[in-house]
């Protein structure tokens, strides 16, 4: 097996799954009060861009990388959003 697709496939786990302690903490805590929702769109962002450049160049680690890491962003929205704190109103 080629070096550099253990290389990428490493570093594809490793930023694939980072937002995973983030995910974590917030369940555990039941708070997101330390969290930035504008890092996540930000993220989302990107990992979309790099998913598209996956599919032109034909790499599948890049575009898969990216497609999970989207997956585990729109859990760490949807947690942000169902654990905010709520202001009179909402």
């Amino acid at each position: 097996m080629d070096l550099w697709f253990i290389v990428g496939g490493i570093a594809a786990m490793l930023t694939t799954f980072g937002f995973v302690p983030q995910i974590h903490k917030m369940i555990r805590t039941r708070s997101v009060d330390d969290v930035s929702p504008l890092t996540f769109v930000q993220f989302m962002a990107g990992v979309s861009l790099w998913a598209l450049y996956g599919a032109h160049i034909g790499d599948v680690i890049v575009l898969l990388a990216n497609i999970v890491t989207f997956g585990t962003l729109i859990v760490a929205v949807s947690l942000y959003f169902y654990l905010r704190p709520r202001k009179d109103g909402d």
